[in-house]
C-alpha cells in the first residue's frame, strides 16, 4: 500500500482510526466460545462493525501466538478476511520484531509474504542491519518504535546522548534508512508535546499513535500537536473499541465506540 493511498483513505472516510484486534479470549462474550474460531468469529463481527469508521487494524500477535498453531491461523484467517472483503484498509502487524541478517528477512517474509500484512512494528535497538530487511519489499512498512506510552519508557527512551534523548536520536539516525514512503513511527499518545517535537523533526512522516482511550491518551492533544498537511497521524484505539460491551451486542457497542472516535477525528480534519 502506498502513502497517497492511505491519505486518500482518510479523506474520504474523515478519519484516521486503528482499531487494534488485540483479542484476548478470556475477555470475549461467553457465546462466541461455541465456535470453531472464537477469536475470528470475534475479530470478523468487530470487523464488519468497524469498517465504515475507521482506516486502519492492529492485530497485536502476542495475543494470537500465546495459541500456538491455532493462533497463528485466527490471525491469518483475520488477516485474509480484511483483505479480501476490505482492501483498503492497512493492516498492521503490531509484532515488534528486530534481529539481524536472516532472522529479519524471515520475520519480514512471514509478515509480508505468508501474512500479507501492510506494515510490522520494529524495535530499533539494534541498528540498521535489524531494520533493512523489512524495507525490500515493494509497498510494505516499517513502523519504528520511537517513545512508546508505557511507564518504562523512560528506563531508555528519555537518555541523553550527544545533547538528544535517544528516541530522538533514532528518529534522526533512521531517515538514513528510508523516507516517509516506506517508514512511519510509534508514538504514544500520552506524551502529546514530545508529538510536537517530533512532528517538527518528521514533519511528513505518519506517526502511529497508541495510548487513546483505555490508555489515558486524548485525541484532541494528539491532534493539536501531531497533525500535518496529510492528517498524517494514524491513532490506534484497542481496548475502548472491541471490549465496549462483553454480551451479545458486543459488535455494535464497538461501532459506536469506534462512530464517537471517527467524529471527533473528522471535527479536526
Amino acid at each position: 500500500m502506498k502513502k497517497q493511498d492511505i491519505i486518500n483513505q482518510i479523506r474520504a472516510k474523515k478519519s484516521f482510526l486503528c482499531v487494534g484486534l488485540d483479542t484476548d479470549i478470556k475477555k470475549i462474550p461467553q457465546h462466541l466460545l461455541k465456535e470453531d474460531d472464537p477469536v475470528f468469529a470475534f475479530n470478523k463481527a468487530i470487523i464488519d462493525a468497524t469498517a465504515k469508521y475507521a482506516i486502519a487494524y492492529k492485530p497485536n500477535t502476542a495475543f494470537y501466538e500465546v495459541y500456538g498453531a491455532k493462533g497463528w491461523l485466527s490471525l491469518e484467517k483475520t488477516i485474509n478476511y480484511i483483505k479480501e472483503n476490505y482492501p483498503e484498509m492497512f493492516v498492521i502487524a503490531d509484532a515488534k520484531r528486530g534481529d539481524i541478517g536472516n532472522t529479519s528477512a524471515n520475520y519480514a517474509r512471514a509478515f509480508f509474504e505468508t501474512l500479507k500484512a501492510d506494515a510490522i512494528t520494529v524495535a530499533p535497538y539494534m541498528g540498521v542491519d535489524s531494520v533493512e530487511p523489512f524495507l525490500g519489499f515493494d509497498g510494505k512498512w516499517v513502523i519504528l518504535l520511537a517513545l512508546t506510552s508505557n511507564k518504562g519508557s523512560k528506563d531508555f527512551q528519555y537518555l541523553n546522548a550527544d545533547g538528544k534523548e535517544l528516541y530522538k536520536n533514532v528518529l534522526l539516525k533512521s531517515t538514513e534508512w528510508a523516507n516517509s514512503e516506506k517508514m512511519m513511527y510509534v508514538v504514544g499518545a500520552t506524551h502529546p508535546e514530545e508529538l510536537g517535537e517530533i512532528r517538527k523533526m518528521m514533519p511528513d512522516s505518519f506517526l502511529l499513535v497508541p495510548g487513546v482511550g483505555a490508555q489515558g491518551g486524548d485525541l484532541q492533544a494528539v491532534a493539536k500537536f501531531g497533525l500535518n498537511k496529510d492528517c498524517g497521524l494514524i491513532v490506534n484505539s484497542s481496548r475502548g473499541i472491541i471490549y465496549a460491551s462483553n454480551g451479545e451486542d458486543f459488535a455494535e457497542r464497538a461501532a459506536e465506540e469506534a462512530e464517537k472516535l471517527q467524529k471527533q477525528m473528522a471535527a479536526v480534519l
